[in-house]
């Protein structure tokens, strides 16, 4: 966790704002199930992880249209961003229960919208990724938070290019997509001031379309999809020449060491099914792939955890969330089962213990059965 500068009073909306260089991030270099460490303290000049990721975003980002989505909110609210372009500038916030920075921003977060919300759309996205409705409510209550709240589906992550927790977003009036960072603090609260100030255009605003395909279902052939491996290898993960089924393991590098305080089953579920999986690799019939899901990752991360943990998996970077949002992936890990002619037979749930089981089915032709 990088040390927080005692940062002077912000100009505008963020009087309360928590110092956003309060680093306690997944590492990309923590073995796993190693508990979270404090990081040294930044240089004035050093740029954190989560900035240095929130930039590459705005780089071809910002100036962009953002999204038209229809939101639903926790409590039921439906939200046109659409209908918002053009009279009020938008703000989205992206964040987890289990985000440590998130958590230190909070309290100025809801500050912005107690000062702002009536002249800027101030919307909480939870990022959708080990944590469901009900975590998200008991979160609200405890920290008394008012702002409109949605769990992501998965467009928005998307349409915006989701890459760190807390990631915020700013869309002008205009309808174009003006800031993006992931720190609080001064920039964030001039651009703020930025978007309140510039006037709505003569033209009406449009945002664009964001248009996801379902995710896939048990029954239904895996087509169009493929990962490559950190040796550069491209895996399609449908039907294959050699009709072998096929196995995905779908985690995060991070979901071990990081959540081990915060969300412990999650954790324990991580490291038990990597436990489990090794030793059914090679073990007859059956093709495996391991996917790691993009937000706080990069491949150098994904190369320290395969060397850390010596998992005998192969492994891939879901770096855009694609193939977590075509599975319907939401809580890690899952683990997907192919069968030879590329049709989804099971989708195993963090809490499903019969993976060895299915996989075995699988390997013998019989994983519908085992269903």
């Amino acid at each position: 966790m990088k040390s927080c500068e005692n940062r002077g009073a912000h100009s505008l909306i963020a009087l309360a704002l928590v110092c956003g260089a309060c680093q306690q991030r997944p590492s990309e270099t923590r073995s796993a199930g190693e508990a979270a460490k404090p990081a040294e303290a930044a240089r004035p000049a050093e740029r954190s992880e989560g900035e240095l990721r929130a930039e590459r975003v705005s780089a071809h980002a910002v100036g962009t249209p953002g999204p038209a989505l229809t939101l639903e909110t926790i409590d039921g609210e439906q939200i046109d961003l659409a209908k918002l372009y053009g009279h009020k500038p938008v703000y989205l916030k992206f964040w987890a229960t289990w985000c440590v920075p998130c958590r230190k921003q909070m309290p100025g977060f809801e500050r912005i919208f107690e000062t702002a919300g009536d002249r800027m759309a101030v919307i909480a996205v939870n990022a959708g990724l080990d944590d469901d409705t009900d975590a998200v409510r008991a979160f609200r209550k405890e920290h008394g938070l008012r702002m409109p709240i949605v769990v992501d589906d998965g467009r928005l992550a998307a349409a915006l290019d989701l890459q760190v927790t807390p990631q915020h977003v700013l869309i002008g009036k205009d309808a174009k997509i003006a800031y993006v960072g992931h720190e609080d603090g001064a920039p964030l609260d001039a651009a703020i001031q930025k978007v309140l100030v510039e006037p709505a255009p003569q033209a009406p605003a449009v945002g664009r379309a964001v248009d996801l395909r379902p995710a896939l279902r048990t029954g239904k052939v895996v087509q169009g999809l493929a990962a490559r491996t950190m040796d550069g290898t491209v895996v399609a993960l449908g039907a294959s020449a050699s009709h072998r089924p096929r196995a995905l393991v779908l985690f995060s590098t991070w979901c071990e060491g990081y959540l081990e305080t915060s969300l412990p089953r999650t954790s324990q579920a991580c490291r038990r099914v990597r436990e489990e999986v090794d030793p059914l690799i090679g073990d007859g019939g059956v093709d495996w792939l391991g996917i790691a899901q993009g937000l706080w990752t990069s491949p150098e991360s994904v190369t320290a955890y395969r060397d850390k943990t010596h998992t005998r998996l192969p492994l891939a970077l879901d770096a855009d969330g694609s193939l977590f949002r075509a599975f319907g992936v939401h809580q890690m890990p899952t683990v997907v089962l192919i069968d030879g002619d590329g049709r989804l037979v099971r989708v195993l749930a963090p809490e499903d213990r019969d993976l060895t089981a299915a996989v075995r089915a699988l390997a013998s032709g019989t994983a519908a059965a085992a269903r």
